[in-house]
């Protein structure tokens, strides 16, 4: 069968696109999924519309980037079970008098995924199959378009440094499981991570912040710190680099997450939303 033909429609210039051409389900040819993971790396969050994927097509996907982890043992153990466990539930419905996912229907802050691990993950893949009339929508922010643009003094004030990317806290504020809440910013258990890094399979440098709650940068006061992550956090996520997307059943997003932040509006409570996600394994070479 001849391969589609694949098309790439950029909202930005060099940021977030949608891809046309790709088939429904998971079955893609060598040149499609090359095209695929080109779109990514050249744009950092790619948009699929339109398709009827099953768990099984989800994590077949995900290999065009990488190889799948398992969800976290906590995850699968909330949920009771049933699904592939390298297939995460982000939502908000409670069913038998217990959450079917996580994340619930709060706002989520900006960040990249598992930052707070030595070798984060390198892509995220998120499929909706139930979202509500409004809110829940999710924007992701360019880092590397971020960097690029950094005043001469911010760039040279964070050269050489690492931020702590802590670990105790979900993006919407929840303890994570087995943690314990920071006594201070200090004592926030997390990974050094460099404040700049270098793109492993495109050579940008890119800011790498994680996440702003509990973050400190090392060998600085916590005054010099906090101003120095307020300057970054105001430049990262300014609206010039950010592309915010409206869910639609049938929605596959893609992301770079050693490039991009995201963070999640609020909802309903009361409204169904029902997300599928996978990530893709991490290495010391996601970063150069």
């Amino acid at each position: 069968m001849k391969p589609a033909m694949i098309e790439v429609r950029p909202y930005r210039p060099r940021f977030a696109a949608q891809v046309f051409g790709l088939p429904p389900g998971a079955r893609l040819s060598p040149e499609e999924a090359n095209a695929l993971r080109q779109a990514w790396l050249d744009y950092g969050v790619v948009i699929v519309r339109g398709l009827h994927y099953g768990d099984d097509d989800l994590v077949a996907v995900s290999r065009v980037f990488g190889e799948p982890e398992l969800a976290p043992a906590s995850e699968r153990q909330a949920r009771g079970g049933g699904l592939r466990p390298d297939v995460w539930v982000v939502s908000n419905v409670i069913e038998n008098g217990r959450p079917i996912g996580s994340l619930g229907y709060g706002e989520a802050e900006w960040h990249s995924d598992m930052s707070y691990l030595a070798e984060p993950p390198t892509a995220s893949l998120l499929y909706a199959l139930e979202v509500p009339l409004e809110g829940g929508d999710t924007w992701f922010a360019d880092m590397a378009a971020a960097h690029e643009a950094l005043a001469p003094d911010l760039k040279a004030a964070i050269a050489g440094t690492r931020i702590n990317h802590p670990s105790s806290l979900t993006s919407t504020g929840d303890l994570r499981h087995g943690a314990n809440r920071p006594a201070d910013v200090r004592s926030a258990p997390g990974t050094l991570h460099p404040a700049v890094k270098v793109h492993a399979e495109t050579g940008r440098a890119v800011l790498f912040l994680g996440r702003r709650r509990w973050a400190r940068i090392e060998g600085l006061g916590d005054a010099g710190s906090e101003d120095l992550l307020d300057r970054l956090w105001a430049q990262a996520t300014s609206p010039d680099f950010v592309h915010i997307h409206r869910w639609q059943v049938g929605d596959l997003v893609i992301w770079d997450n050693r490039r991009v932040l995201h963070r999640r509006d609020a909802f309903d409570p009361t409204a169904r939303r029902v997300m599928h996600r996978t990530q893709v394994r991490g290495s010391t070479a996601a970063h150069g």
